[in-house]
């Protein structure tokens, strides 16, 4: 069985989607209709723009899904019998499993984005991956410490990602340093993701998915707050929108879909970053791209 992974933020990178452009009529279709969506050229940015203007929250969520989605689209025998994506590439999995419209996807996005940076805004926050570490050890120390510091991205064995305030995440980080982390990296992120702090996000996100139509798609998706496939629209709206305080379970979703038959993973989006962490969750499956 073969399953279709699109990645989330911090995958971007300048280039991204130039070829496809170049090469590909449907491909440059689609390129001009998420400029017209967007009322701005982003390709320009994606192509040829700076490291800055494409890592920001606003930018860099747009672009990936807009790539991740057009590379779905273009693949001639896309037929998955599964989808995930990580964080927001879970928008570009609802689209390649025709569960909502890329034109829905997009805005959903623009709002999604919108919403998580007046978050940070409002919630001044941060994050940090932390490896070396159990799991279960970096949660418990989190629960320790006397601020908003969580698990935020299960990302695979040893790699966990925490998130919440600038005051949390320093205080866990400097526990999970005495407790013998191998190596702790501070992400370059605009706020705390996937925390309690994203609450505001949450509700004005609520608001643009209730104005979207969703339906059953081709395939199951499995959704980062259970690692479980869903199928009901309404399910999936209610899971969207949890996601944004809730951690990412990449890791248990990746084992979930081995489990459910799945032996052949295929990354859609820039970069190779979910090609490695699936490799490092289980080395006996086969793992591509269409990048």
């Amino acid at each position: 069985m073969r399953a279709y992974i699109f990645p989330g933020q911090g995958s971007q990178f300048i280039g991204m989607g130039r070829d496809l452009c170049t090469n590909h009529t449907k491909a440059k279709a689609l390129f001009e209709e998420a400029n017209q969506i967007l009322g701005f050229s982003i390709t320009d940015i994606m192509f040829e723009g700076t490291d800055e203007m494409l890592q920001r929250t606003d930018i860099a969520q747009p672009a990936i899904f807009i790539h991740s989605t057009i590379l779905a689209a273009i693949t001639p025998d896309f037929q998955p019998n599964m989808v995930a994506g990580h964080s927001l590439g879970e928008f570009s999995a609802l689209v390649a499993s025709q569960i909502i419209s890329f034109e829905d996807g997009l805005k959903l996005v623009i709002a999604r984005a919108s919403a998580m940076q007046k978050a940070c805004e409002k919630n001044p926050g941060t994050m940090a991956a932390i490896l070396g570490l159990s799991d279960e050890l970096v949660a418990r120390t989190c629960k320790s410490i006397d601020e908003i510091v969580a698990p935020a991205n299960y990302n695979s064995p040893g790699q966990l990602v925490i998130s919440g305030t600038l005051r949390g995440v320093a205080l866990a980080c400097e526990a999970l340093q005495n407790t013998g982390a191998k190596k702790i990296v501070p992400l370059k992120v605009g706020g705390a993701f996937h925390s309690p702090l994203m609450q505001p996000a949450k509700e004005e996100l609520a608001i643009a998915i209730s104005k979207v139509p969703f339906k059953k798609g081709i395939c199951p998706i499995y959704q980062n707050v259970t690692a479980l496939p869903a199928s009901e629209p309404e399910k999936i709206k209610e899971q969207l929108l949890q996601q944004l305080t809730s951690p990412i379970l990449w890791t248990q979703t990746i084992q979930r879909m081995v489990s459910d038959g799945v032996t052949d993973f295929i990354e859609c989006g820039p970069g190779k970053v979910l090609q490695g962490l699936v490799k490092k969750i289980d080395k006996d499956v086969q793992i591509g791209s269409v990048a």
